[in-house]
């Protein structure tokens, strides 16, 4: 899978790209994922010694990430230039970055194809000392797999059959639309391996995040048990 790196364009003019980084409401629609401690995560990341361009074209956060806002004629060419993590951060350096690939390509779904609802997000790690990719333990050929905007139609050893578009593909990341994860259009699944990183992560890692839209409970919860059922499988450790 090719690089993506830390630039989407959006189809969405600035003025909506700003705002989803400037209202704590709106941001919690695209970055990381449900939790307890998601209002503070944003309180600390997007307002605390941050600086915004007059234009409302930059910001800059405390720890040196800047994001770039560049109008073009069919959107808005979102960028972050990432400062260079220290002190206690430093050995995370990569799976920070890492990270915030992930997040933009949320924060593009959430304005592209949900710009006024509310997700629900479905989060899971874990690690394997198995040789077994995430892509094989899924029972995903990522050769077979379109290009990026490309149609799919995949059936996962977990049993699932998931419908939709290639979102985005990275070396370690693969962002897939899904059907079967929004009442109405489709929600977003992002899978993530991870390397082992000696002091931080001995062992092979997977992250999954999936944002479903207006799910009855029963479907939701049957996704969700899906998905932890797979971890404790293949990627039990940590």
């Amino acid at each position: 899978m090719g690089n993506n790196g830390l630039s989407v364009h959006i189809n969405a003019d600035a003025e909506q790209v700003w705002r989803m980084l400037r209202e704590p409401a709106r941001t919690a629609q695209w970055h990381g994922w449900e939790s307890d401690a998601l209002a503070e995560e944003i309180s600390q990341i997007y307002y605390v010694g941050v600086t915004e361009g007059a234009d409302h074209l930059s910001l800059s956060l405390a720890m040196g990430d800047v994001f770039t806002l560049q109008p073009v004629a069919d959107g808005t060419v979102l960028t972050m230039t990432r400062g260079k993590a220290t002190g206690e951060w430093a050995p995370y350096d990569g799976d920070i970055t890492a990270g915030w690939a992930m997040f933009i390509q949320q924060l593009r779904f959430a304005l592209e194809r949900h710009p006024h609802a509310a997700r629900r997000t479905i989060f899971a790690e874990g690690m394997t000392s198995s040789s077994r990719s995430l892509w094989e333990a899924l029972g995903i050929d990522t050769g077979w797999l379109p290009e990026t905007g490309g149609d799919y139609s995949l059936q996962l050893s977990t049993g699932a059959q998931l419908q939709g578009k290639v979102w985005y593909r990275s070396d370690t990341q693969l962002g897939l639309t899904v059907h079967a994860y929004a009442e109405h259009g489709d929600g977003l699944l992002i899978l993530a391996e991870q390397a082992p990183r000696e002091g931080i992560r001995p062992a092979k890692g997977a992250q999954l995040i999936a944002s479903t839209y207006d799910l009855g409970a029963a479907a939701y919860d049957a996704i969700a048990e899906q998905w932890d059922g797979f971890m404790e499988q293949h990627f039990p450790e940590g």
